[in-house]
Parts: C-alpha cells; sequence; structure tokens
C-alpha cells in the first residue's frame, strides 16, 4: 500500500476519536490544583507541629514524593494519570513517578541490575545537569558575589 503523507493523515483522523480537549485541559488544571493544594496543606500541618517553613517545605517535597512513588507501586497513580495527565505529571510526583516506573518494569532482572540500574534511568541525567548546575552556580556566586 502506497500513501502519500495528506491520505495517511486523512486515514489516522477518519480513525481516530477527536479529543476533547478543554475537557481534558480542565481536568488536568484540576488534579494538579488539589496535588498543590494538598502540598500545601501538609506544610500548614508541619508548621502547625512546630517546623519551620523550610523544614516544613522540605518535609511537603518528601511525603509527595513517598506517597507518588507508593501508588506507582501499587498501581493507582498510572490509572489516574492516564485520566488526568498532565496534572499528575507536572508536580513533583511526576518525578517520583518517572523514577519508579522503570525500575519497576524491570524488578523481574532483579535488585541489583532492574530495580537498582533502571531506578536511575530518569533520575540520573536530572541528577547529573541538577548537580552540575548547582556547582557552575555556586563558582559564579563565589567569583562574582
Amino acid at each position: 500500500m502506497d500513501m502519500t503523507n495528506d491520505a495517511y493523515q486523512r486515514y489516522v483522523n477518519g480513525k481516530s476519536a477527536p479529543s476533547p480537549l478543554l475537557r481534558d485541559c480542565l481536568w488536568a488544571f484540576c488534579v494538579g490544583g488539589l496535588i498543590c493544594t494538598a502540598g500545601q496543606a501538609l506544610r500548614n500541618l508541619y508548621q502547625h507541629w512546630g517546623l519551620s517553613p523550610d523544614e516544613a517545605s522540605a518535609c511537603v517535597s518528601v511525603t509527595l514524593i513517598f506517597a507518588a512513588a507508593l501508588c506507582t507501586g501499587l498501581g493507582c497513580f498510572d490509572r489516574l494519570a492516564k485520566h488526568a495527565g498532565a496534572g499528575t505529571l507536572v508536580p513533583i510526583t511526576g518525578f517520583a513517578n518517572a523514577m519508579v516506573s522503570p525500575a519497576l518494569e524491570f524488578r523481574s532482572e532483579g535488585l541489583i541490575t532492574g530495580v537498582g540500574a533502571k531506578l536511575f534511568t530518569i533520575a540520573g541525567p536530572v541528577l547529573v545537569y541538577g548537580i552540575s548546575a548547582s556547582v557552575v552556580y555556586g563558582l559564579l556566586l563565589v567569583l562574582f558575589g
């Protein structure tokens, strides 16, 4: 079968259902907002328990990452992300899901070569560039600040 790009595009458009873009955007906005609202509520709770604002913020990050990783391991996160899209992937929960998902996919290969190696498939570049950028920023701050 020899098709031009235009013919193929018409074929694909005819077979695929139209995406409810506005509804999807609103749903992603609401879910992302709920995650951020939960983060703010946790921050207020941690401050109420006596933590400083910086300590409370750090605890919120750890709590949200743990919750997202746990939900990914239990299979809840993927079901939510299927419907909420970027609403779950943009906040810090998306980073936790991106770290845990490859590790779970390769757990049959063992703890070291499967989970351990694949855990840093996504996080490795993020950590490398994050640490490198902080070193460069620190050097610039020392030289010019």
